[in-house]
């Protein structure tokens, strides 16, 4: 085949697999077609299914966990997710750490006090515990994609809440978080939905004519 025809038709090929990249409607999703939803309602922070609820917690130590798990959650992003750089989950969790260190250290001690309050000489060994799972709990290979993107889309919330709110953020979407990790909708990056590619015309020279449009008898070879 000529250069020039040859040269029209990866242009052609180029075109075609770039726009079947692009979301039709990239302002809804950054890693689906169309983003499903997994909104969910406000918690308190011992709904089993949304955290490990702690036995006979006060209602400090019950925050405490919640935003632990909230913590476990961006941290688990920032590991799994890296795939996807745009939804910076690294540099979202790592700014947490800074911006919200003082609310998350005094989770972290209120949890100390609490396995220390109810487990006595092996509190640590059931504190490890209890994070241990918490993290296993987030942690996904069929769900990934939602989870991912909705890690992020939290990760950049909890920035923009103030230093002291950030068990708000925890409140209003732990339940999304968690609804995130069933598999759902179809993602165009890492997609479920497979692509059929249309035939590409015969490279023959004999197919072609001088102005390097294909011939007739060749058309039907398409399909």
């Amino acid at each position: 085949m000529r250069a020039s025809a040859l040269g029209r038709w990866t242009g052609m090929i180029a075109a075609c697999v770039g726009a079947s990249l692009v979301p039709t409607n990239p302002a809804s999703a950054y890693l689906y077609w169309i983003r499903p939803n997994f909104a969910g309602g406000t918690v308190q922070g011992n709904e089993p299914g949304v955290v490990l609820p702690l036995a006979d917690a006060t209602p400090a130590e019950i925050r405490a966990n919640l935003l632990w798990n909230l913590r476990a959650a961006l941290n688990v992003a920032a590991l799994q997710c890296q795939f996807s750089p745009p939804l910076m989950t690294v540099r979202n969790y790592n700014t947490l750490l800074s911006q919200h260190g003082t609310e998350l250290n005094n989770a972290y001690k209120t949890l100390n006090n609490y396995f220390k309050r109810t487990v006595k000489l092996k509190w640590q060994r059931a504190f490890d515990t209890h994070t241990t799972r918490t993290y296993n709990g987030f942690s996904t290979m069929h769900a990934q994609i939602g989870f991912c993107e909705t890690a992020g889309k939290i990760g950049r919330l909890a920035l923009g809440a103030r230093r002291g709110d950030l068990y708000e953020v925890a409140t209003s979407y732990m339940q999304e978080v968690r609804n995130s990790l069933i598999p759902a909708g179809d993602a165009f990056f890492g997609a479920r939905t497979m692509l059929t590619p249309k035939p590409l015309p015969p490279l023959d020279d004999k197919c072609w004519d001088r102005k390097d449009y294909l011939k007739k008898k060749c058309e039907r070879l398409l399909g």
